[in-house]
């Protein structure tokens, strides 16, 4: 038997959202998950390789409790709290898809021809991770943080270098969007 509850509405979700970051600026802590990467190599010990790992790890011992809150509620969210996995799309995205050669459009979240297990076993596969990997870690290295770390934390907190990083993820995922994802596909 297969529990299906409702997902929250935006009305208690948003205030939820708000509340916690209020709770972390109140005692002084930031929030971004790209920060857990270093967090988890210095508890590693990488400390003794690299001075950049020197740090005290165990006060962010809460962020990496986000970190798996996050995967576990995202585990539950999709399979407890989704009652489809049909996606409706705007028929104008379905005909540019299929434009770009992707087929079953909507069945899932990710597209199966770039995303799906069968793909990952591929050199195309290899060579979309290992890019990809690439260009998130210099790019939160450069930025200072990660999407959420800067929209969520930083704008929280009125920080011009944030609204900047904000507005270039935007422009990243847009040109990414219309004028890379033809070719890479």
């Amino acid at each position: 038997m297969e529990l299906i509850l409702k997902p929250w509405p935006w009305y208690v979700a948003g205030p939820g959202i708000a509340l916690v970051m209020g709770l972390l600026v109140y005692f002084g802590k930031s929030f971004g998950v790209s920060s857990n990467l270093r967090t988890m190599c210095s508890l590693a010990g990488a400390g003794k390789y690299a001075e950049f790992f020197k740090f005290d790890w165990k006060s962010q011992i809460w962020n990496l409790i986000f970190v798996a809150g996050a995967m576990i509620g995202g585990y539950i969210a999709h399979n407890y709290l989704t009652e489809s996995h049909q996606i409706n799309l705007n028929p104008n995205t379905v005909n540019s898809l299929k434009e770009l050669g992707f087929t079953n459009i909507g069945a899932a979240y990710m597209p199966q021809g770039i995303f799906g297990v069968d793909v990952l076993f591929t050199v195309k596969g290899w060579l979309y991770l290992l890019s990809g990997g690439i260009l998130v870690g210099f790019g939160t290295r450069y930025a200072g943080g990660c999407t959420s770390g800067h929209a969520i934390s930083g704008l929280s907190n009125l920080q011009v270098p944030s609204l900047i990083a904000v507005v270039g993820f935007f422009i990243g995922g847009l040109v990414m969007t219309h004028l890379l994802l033809p070719f890479i596909v």
